[in-house]
């Protein structure tokens, strides 16, 4: 092999190995004719031409229509390619006995380009929506259920209600992790970052026999580290750090400040969201919303915003098809979104029906009155008082089920109600969901508490399992963790961890309160700290003009485009080369081969691994080739991965 290896003849190992993430469980997006509201362009469609005869009950010719699944597996659409979809030419034949739907007049030349549209842009679907029959309603109220007994000693909640439900289902737990993929993910999850070298060595090293709660105790300590890391989830979840278009200065404010106080306090999470509803001068920016430029749908007031948001984010209701009109989706109304809406107006609020005002108005309101109810005539900080009362009310057992799941999701790849905002739906584990909402309680609502019992049990520490794609509700069997990609931040932290190129000012939004809360001078700042850039946006980072609880999991040709040949990425390695380079002073290649793969792996690099790094490396290692070595090393689906 020429050891004169430059970046763009390595450009075609880049491409081939982006192809390998894709085999590992991750597919190509596919590029939108336009964007597609499914629930008000495609459902109305598909119930007026289709439900009849291939939903709920009804799949004539063995086709269902009731779940995006259900469609793939009749073979009759190809994402992204409408012209190559059966569905296109059934709808569009000009054979009576062929075209669908039969006994009926033909589609309108706009609804089929609306499907067509929809094939195109990749066959979106509401999180959750089924046209199947809806016999599930979620309890309101708590829940605690009676733990099993512990099995070969598994004494954690998780792993005995765990492996109950493995007994009944009859399958099996996962193989357990060993101790250094253990490591790996604890940090990736827990503090978002790589476990360096060193610490490493030293957890391969002890046999101490709870050297891994020991472990799990000393990151959750680590409040920096933690907070900087699910700082990207709650700026996510609280549309915090907008800068998309349409932004007007003043009509967005951040709550950066509030949020990371919050956090590196680790604040109970009941009184985390009253003052977030009830909000003080420093965290009111969450429920005003944005003031979007110009004149928009009546469905984007910063009141409506208000009730999308508080139902989403704390109740894992979506209320956006219920902001137009009755839902097509869910139970939801537009009564009980402009009930809720009216709770934060200053002034009387008119209800609009797709975008024409009723000349009806609205009266607060809360979407559960068993549990209490919101005095109209009360003052607007009143009602917003009382309104954070009844959200975080004992009895709401949708709120602490809520967050849980979203915890779950995040450290096991998939909630346990998932969609993680559709609650309506039914959950794989009931007992599960209960116990660990209950367990936040009694524990104070201490967030840090349910991330430790989740961490610590043998169902978090076996090896995950892949999944060809994401089953919807009551087809999906747990069989162990599922793999997760790093997000925009935990790969752009681990590549300023290895290279030690990290930025050196912090986002300006956050620069002033930082200064503050950590008078200890730093040298670099973590990704959720600093502006997004275009490899991190490419990479998933939202601009968080609305909430975001689940970044997509598919690699799309924007990022593959990116990983290979990203000016910001390629000047990050090379300035980074000259430093990894520095942990050999001697200039060993082995050295810093290993090292890098320690660092980026948390293991040692195979023989014929290193074998390939030496010989690219050379026998004089240079800044260029260890650029080159470390380019390889970050686009292997290893790196990118969290197993």
């Amino acid at each position: 092999m020429d050891t004169t290896v430059s970046i763009r003849r390595l450009s075609a190992l880049f491409q081939s190995l982006l192809l390998v993430i894709a085999a590992a469980g991750l597919s190509y997006a596919q590029n939108a004719a336009r964007e597609i509201d499914f629930a008000h362009d495609v459902v109305p469609i598909l119930k007026e031409h289709c439900v009849e005869c291939h939903g709920g009950h009804r799949h004539e010719g063995d086709f269902s229509i009731n779940t995006r699944d259900s469609i793939m597996e009749a073979g009759t659409i190809e994402p992204g390619d409408a012209y190559a979809s059966h569905l296109i030419e059934l709808v569009t034949s000009q054979d009576a006995e062929v075209r669908m739907p039969k006994e009926k007049p033909p589609l309108a030349e706009a609804a089929t380009n609306t499907l067509r549209d929809w094939i195109n842009a990749g066959v979106p679907w509401e999180p959750g929506f089924t046209f199947a029959p809806q016999d599930y309603e979620p309890p309101l109220r708590p829940r605690r259920p009676e733990l099993p007994p512990a099995v070969d000693g598994r004494n954690n909640p998780v792993d005995r209600i765990l492996d109950a439900f493995h007994a009944k289902s009859g399958t099996k737990p996962a193989a357990p992790l060993d101790d250094a993929a253990f490591l790996r993910r604890a940090y990736l999850d827990v503090i978002g970052l790589l476990p360096p070298p060193e610490r490493l060595h030293a957890f391969l090293a002890s046999d101490g026999p709870a050297k891994r709660e020991q472990l799990v105790d000393e990151l959750l300590a680590d409040k920096q580290a933690y907070t900087e890391h699910w700082f990207t989830l709650w700026n996510d979840l609280l549309r915090n750090d907008y800068q998309g278009t349409g932004y007007i200065e003043g009509g967005r404010k951040h709550i950066s400040a509030w949020l990371y106080r919050g956090l590196f306090q680790n604040m109970p999470f009941d009184q985390f969201v009253r003052e977030l509803i009830s909000p003080t001068a420093e965290s009111d920016g969450f429920i005003y919303g944005i003031t979007w430029r110009g004149n928009v749908n009546a469905s984007q007031r910063r009141e409506v915003q208000f009730a999308q948001n508080v139902s989403q984010v704390f109740l894992g209701i979506n209320m956006k098809c219920a902001s137009c009109h009755d839902s097509f989706i869910d139970r939801w109304t537009l009564a009980e979104t402009y009930g809720l809406a009216a709770v934060c107006a200053d002034e009387p609020l008119e209800m609009y029906r797709c975008d024409k005002p009723t000349g009806k108005t609205a009266q607060a309101a809360w979407m559960f009155p068993e549990l209490g109810q919101i005095d109209p005539k009360a003052p607007r900080q009143e009602r917003l008082r009382q309104l954070a009362e009844l959200v975080t009310h004992r009895e709401n057992g949708r709120l602490t089920r809520t967050i849980v799941n979203r915890l779950w999701h995040r450290l096991m790849g998939r909630g346990i109600v998932h969609p993680v905002d559709a609650m309506q739906t039914k959950p794989w584990n009931a007992d599960l969901l209960d116990y660990l909402a209950e367990y936040l309680v009694d524990n104070a609502y201490d967030l840090k508490s349910v991330i430790y019992l989740i961490v610590t049990s043998q169902t978090y520490q076996s090896q995950s399992v892949a999944l060809d794609e994401q089953p919807i509700g009551p087809d999906y069997i747990y069989t162990g963790p599922i793999a997760k990609r790093m997000t925009a931040e935990q790969f752009v932290d681990a590549l300023w961890q290895i290279t030690g190129a990290g930025p050196h000012e912090p986002h300006d939004k956050v620069a002033a309160f930082l200064k503050a809360a950590q008078p200890v001078d730093r040298k670099t700042y973590r990704a959720s700290l600093v502006a997004s850039d275009l490899l991190m946006r490419s990479l998933g980072r939202p601009n968080r003009e609305q909430v975001v609880t689940d970044r997509p999991d598919v690699l799309t040709t924007l990022q593959a485009l990116d990983l290979s040949n990203n000016p910001n990425l390629a000047d990050t390695l090379l300035r980074g080369a000259s430093e990894v380079m520095k942990r050999s002073p001697s200039g060993d290649a082995t050295a810093i081969v290993d090292w890098v793969y320690e660092s980026a792996l948390s293991r040692l690099p195979t023989a014929d691994e290193r074998l390939i790094a030496l010989e690219l490396l050379g026998s004089s290692p240079t800044p260029e080739r260890v650029e080159d070595l470390l380019w390889v090393v970050i686009m292997l689906p290893e790196f990118q991965i969290i197993r």
